[in-house]
């Protein structure tokens, strides 16, 4: 655990390589696992999150290993074709890897062990305890739901519909994942579209399922359970989560000018870019093409003089482990920004939306909270800084907070770096040769 000092800086310039996408890494082992053949993944998020879920496939018979320079191999068992672990399952600071790996091995006929770090062990899993407990699996859990947990798996797994009580990715692709195993149809029905990485990706690997958008709004994924999987080669693109933090970095800092290549626009997951261009952001796209079902793009971020916008709640399922970083940058802008409905903030990796408004206080901007709606009063260019932000284990308000400092009037101090490989290797390195001024609170 390293505290870190970021100092403002002049410019930021340059091509800054943002590791692959932690979700689709995620789903790439994942799916590649239950495969009939090897899967070769070029651009695989190397944090430890996605080196959790590698490792706890190995646990059940998956051979998932680096070969060469940037790319990995994935030997699949077939679906169905997991074994029982012989020891417990430690997802550390993974909710994604936690959440979707229950739903997998719930219609296994077999007992597997969770656990996680301190921050995932106060995080909820109920939400994922409750659909596969209707399919047949048994779940038994601390009090709320939460790890450490047993999956006891279906011995014969049944199909459902299931109605998300929540816009949730996570939830919406534990049922499918488990549906994976599990004769006939099962289909989830979400009121809100969450990010689709899960349905793009078993297509790509030869699974049989529909996306039916209705007429009363809702949106119905169907799944024909027990497909052959087919191996396939993956593409993982640039996190759009990790591009956000080195270009919102330069909109905010004079003269500045930062391209990012190759990064996933999924358009449920494009929700920050959306809301930036709509404050007056320059981000130019640049060699748009498709990769695995995916959408790619080449962004530019230019330094621009940012106005206050109001977000709506709906927006909120295609941006919500955004929302730090776009704090950050509705700090610099000119106005009130409002951004509603952002209550899953509450229970991300910290209590994100009390943690954002307690560090944001400390430098010096003006916050408000209504409800689930969180008010930023901008200062139309850089605010104070000058205080230290415990980042409570989570990477993403770590690396948020680092880029307020980079462009505020004094720097900025987090008090723990620890977490942040978990989804940006080498944040710091790659930030400090585009210009920032990033070191060691104590060097």
């Amino acid at each position: 655990m390293t505290a870190l000092v970021s100092a403002p800086c002049t410019t930021l310039a340059g091509e800054a390589a943002i590791p692959g996408d932690k979700s689709i890494s995620h789903r790439a082992l994942m799916i590649g696992a239950l495969a009939v053949g090897e899967t070769r993944i070029t651009g695989l998020l190397e944090g430890d999150d996605v080196l959790r879920t590698a490792a706890a496939l190995r646990l059940m018979g998956v051979v998932a290993e680096r070969v060469g320079g940037a790319e990995w191999r994935v030997r699949g068992v077939g679906v169905g074709g997991l074994s029982e672990p012989d020891d417990v399952l430690d997802l550390g600071n993974s909710g994604t890897g936690a959440r979707l790996l229950m739903g997998l091995v719930a219609t296994h006929p077999f007992t597997a062990h969770f656990t996680g770090d301190a921050s995932l062990r106060r995080r909820p899993m109920a939400r994922i305890a409750e659909p596969v407990e209707r399919m047949g699996a048994t779940v038994i859990a601390r009090e709320g739901g939460r790890m450490p947990l047993a999956v006891i798996g279906a011995g014969s797994p049944m199909p459902i519909e299931y109605a998300l009580p929540v816009p949730s990715a996570q939830v919406k692709s534990a049922v499918i994942m488990a549906g994976l195993n599990a004769p006939g149809i099962t289909r989830v029905i979400e009121t809100q579209p969450s990010r689709d990485h899960t349905e793009l990706m078993l297509r790509h690997f030869g699974a049989t399922l529909t996306v039916e958008d209705r007429k009363d709004g809702t949106r119905v994924i169907s799944l024909v359970g027990q497909p052959e999987l087919t191996a396939r080669g993956v593409a993982v693109p640039a996190d759009p989560s990790s591009a956000a933090f080195p270009g919102v970095a330069a909109l905010i800092t004079e003269g500045s000018a930062v391209t990012t290549r190759g990064v996933g626009l999924n358009p449920l997951r494009a929700g920050l870019y959306e809301t930036l261009r709509e404050m007056g952001a320059d981000i130019a796209y640049g060699n748009a093409r498709e990769e695995a079902g995916e959408k790619v793009a080449d962004l530019t971020f230019r330094a621009s003089r940012l106005r206050a916008v109001d977000v709506p709640a709906e927006r909120a399922p295609s941006m919500i482990d955004e929302y730090p970083i776009l704090a950050v940058a509705a700090a610099f802008a000119h106005g009130t920004t409002r951004m509603r409905g952002l209550a899953e903030l509450r229970v991300k990796e910290s209590d994100r939306l009390g943690t954002v408004v307690a560090g944001l206080e400390a430098c010096g901007v003006r916050v408000s909270e209504d409800g689930d709606d969180l008010m930023i009063e901008g200062a139309g260019g850089p605010p104070a800084g000058g205080a230290r932000i415990g980042a409570r284990s989570d990477h993403r308000i770590a690396m948020s907070f680092l880029v307020l400092g980079a462009g505020a009037r004094a720097a900025v101090t987090i008090d723990d770096d620890s977490h942040i490989a978990t989804s940006f290797p080498g944040f710091t390195g790659l930030m400090n040769r585009l210009g920032a001024r990033i070191a060691p609170a104590d060097g």
